[in-house]
């Protein structure tokens, strides 16, 4: 299946990533060459990828953001648990994966994303249905990171099984958690580690819940309740990165 990936850090980072089958680059007709442009260029001339110019009236049909840049290429790569796990021990460290249960928005998808390849996250699982999926509005908020990242979908209750069996443990993020605080000198973020964040709205669902070996919840000074999906996850992720590297 392919897709238009648009926006200038998606298009490169998708380039770059060479992770997709890529078919054919549309640029504006006049654009200026500005910023990543020249290399989007010669990215797509390494790939021996077609480049043609296209009106902003036909660019703009799929999508308006696409700063004068769009790429034809094949749909998301998404990979499996095994190969998440694989790459920690590559890299010989303890896995580090985000689990997300549930979530619709594309935004906070992609901004989960982009944190988490920025901390070293080893690999991201979504279910099977009833969630966002790797698509190109995933990739533009997420800035091109998701085409750096292992992305696999599976049953989370499943996924979370098998990493239990491989000594990850599981901690789940929600407002009716404990704080996230060292216990004796140790942080429950630290080491094999995979981390829920559930759905916007309703947060973790039951079984994924009950599947986790704790729940945390951020400390928190503000009069708000609670920080949206996106946002609490990503001090977590980072809140762990610190920890991992301490």
């Amino acid at each position: 299946m392919k897709e238009f990936i648009y926006s200038r850090n998606a298009v490169y980072e998708t380039l770059r990533a060479k992770r997709r089958q890529v078919f054919s680059l549309l640029l504006a007709e006049n654009i200026q060459d500005t910023g990543r442009l020249g290399e989007i260029v010669n990215l797509a001339q390494q790939h021996k990828c077609k480049i043609e110019q296209a009106s902003r009236p036909r660019l703009d049909k799929i999508h308006p953001n696409h700063q004068g840049v769009v790429l034809e290429a094949s749909g998301y790569p998404y990979r499996s648990l095994d190969e998440m796990l694989g790459l920690a021990h590559e890299r010989g460290e303890a896995p580090f994966i985000l689990l997300l249960d549930t979530l619709n928005d594309p935004q906070n998808f992609g901004t989960l994303i982009r944190t988490a390849e920025a901390v070293g996250v080893h690999g991201i699982i979504i279910p099977l249905a009833r969630t966002v999926e790797v698509t190109p509005a995933v990739v533009n908020a997420s800035s091109g990171a998701s085409e750096h990242l292992l992305i696999g979908q599976m049953n989370l209750a499943q996924a979370i099984e098998i990493l239990k069996e491989n000594d990850v443990w599981i901690a789940g993020l929600d407002q009716a958690g404990e704080i996230v605080k060292k216990t004796g000198g140790k942080s429950p973020l630290r080491g094999a580690l995979g981390l829920v964040v559930g759905s916007e709205g309703e947060g973790m669902r039951p079984l994924v819940r009950k599947s986790c070996d704790f729940i945390l919840k951020l400390p928190m000074q503000g009069k708000i309740e609670s920080l949206n999906a996106a946002v609490a996850g990503s001090v977590a992720l980072y809140l762990a990165y610190l920890e991992r590297n301490s």
